[in-house]
């Protein structure tokens, strides 16, 4: 088994990206680098080959006119968020991200969720999905 696990992916959605009535798991369907082959660019998920200590990071880019925000996910649990109401002011758009270590078992998936409402921008490499294995279990 491959003792490398790293990935990068990106959302390319052609721009303004949501918002929707529900939760939605956010596809980053343009994938930079994927060693260990852990990450799926068509659902989205990252499914942990096998057991270890992984570090995870995401950023987005959105515009100031609707709510954003991002939520990371480990097995339909929260792991930790980014958002923003939006409120008026002077900054008419908003960058935000977060990241994490989390104890993986193979087969543990990690994901992000575009809460319901949001709005991000998802184009021009600006949304980003990342992680590695710090070190196996």
């Amino acid at each position: 088994m491959e003792s490398t696990v790293m990935f990068t992916a990106v959302a390319d959605h052609g721009g303004k990206y949501g918002p929707f009535p529900s939760d939605t798991t956010l596809v980053f369907n343009t994938t930079i680098t994927d060693i260990g082959g852990g990450y799926d660019k068509t659902s989205g998920e990252f499914t942990a080959p096998s057991a270890g200590y992984f570090y995870f990071t995401f950023f987005y880019h959105a515009g100031k006119e609707q709510m954003s925000g991002l939520t990371l996910m480990k097995n339909e649990r929260i792991v930790v968020k980014t958002y923003d109401e939006n409120k008026p002011g002077p900054n008419t758009c908003d960058n935000a991200g977060n990241a994490a270590f989390l104890q993986l078992n193979a087969g543990d998936r990690v994901y992000v969720r575009l809460p319901a409402n949001c709005r991000i921008y998802a184009s021009d490499r600006t949304t980003s999905f990342s992680g590695f294995m710090v070190a196996p279990m």
